[in-house]
């Protein structure tokens, strides 16, 4: 004989059949789901973007090199989409051919030795140097100046970054104060993280920036890159502490602190330790 369940008992059993399979799904959203214990997001006029502690250094580094250039921000933007269509900003060691790096610069194009080219400073100065030939790039749309530097197969597409581009390039070169927060754990993370070493975070300060460069600000968009620059890589440095224009970062302070009020920090001189 069959056994006949109630209207009540049916959909209870169909409400646990719902649940079973919302917390199957759940559970693996949640194990699928990318480790947030590091990270770096960027909150400017044009949106908020999220990246990888990588990502960010290899920003960090373009703009800086750019300052140091004494090139507009619109050069910046056009790195930046660029990179982004290339390698999404990373320091990519292979790519189509023999290319690598952000820009995916080929040794045999003579772009540079690899070892060269997996280095930003040097690849974003050799993007730089293509760049100022160009024309107009100022004026000109973005793909155009960029395909002119490239010579990619499609260089229509490095335009659908543009967007993302001006609000990285607002946080990394200054422009949008405190725009930029990074954290990551101290102690059992993925990535270990050294002892503070600001003489050595210094060092690779000026080899991006310029010979002689130091912790002082000629003007405060000058001293707001150079703390993006130092919060992009304090892992790397092990930096606990970044103090400039009235505001501090903290690597205690995780994802939700950010920047806050210091009435002890200078406009003078961004301060790391």
């Amino acid at each position: 004989m069959r056994r006949r369940f109630s209207p009540g008992v049916i959909a209870i059993i169909a409400i646990v059949a719902v649940l079973a399979v919302a917390i199957t799904v759940g559970l693996f959203a949640l194990l699928d789901r990318p480790s947030t214990d590091e990270g770096c997001r960027v909150t400017a006029a044009g949106g908020t973007l999220d990246l990888e502690i990588e990502q960010a250094q290899v920003a960090a580094a373009i703009a800086s090199v750019a300052h140091r250039r004494k090139l507009p921000e619109r050069a910046v933007v056009i790195a930046y989409a660029t990179g982004i269509q290339e390698s999404k900003l990373y320091n990519l060691p292979f790519g189509d051919r023999d290319s690598v790096g952000v820009f995916q610069q080929r040794p045999s194009q003579g772009w540079g030795t690899p070892e060269q080219l997996l280095d930003p400073v040097y690849t974003a100065g050799r993007f730089f140097a293509g760049l100022v030939k160009v024309k107009d790039y100022r004026k000109i749309p973005l793909h155009e100046a960029a395909q002119e530097v490239q010579r990619s197969a499609d260089g229509s597409l490095y335009a659908q970054h543009e967007e993302n581009a001006k609000i990285l390039a607002a946080a990394f070169t200054g422009r949008a104060p405190g725009a930029l927060h990074c954290w990551f754990p101290l102690e059992g993370g993925e990535t270990p993280v050294p002892a503070p070493a600001p003489a050595k975070a210094t060092k690779e300060l000026a080899r991006t920036l310029g010979a002689g460069t130091t912790l002082k600000a000629a003007s405060r968009r000058q001293g707001w890159l150079i703390a993006s620059w130092s919060l992009a890589h304090a892992q790397r440095y092990g930096l606990r502490r970044i103090g400039y224009d009235g505001r501090s970062w903290t690597a205690e302070g995780g994802e939700e602190q950010g920047w806050t009020a210091d009435p002890g920090a200078s406009r003078g001189a961004v301060r790391i330790s």
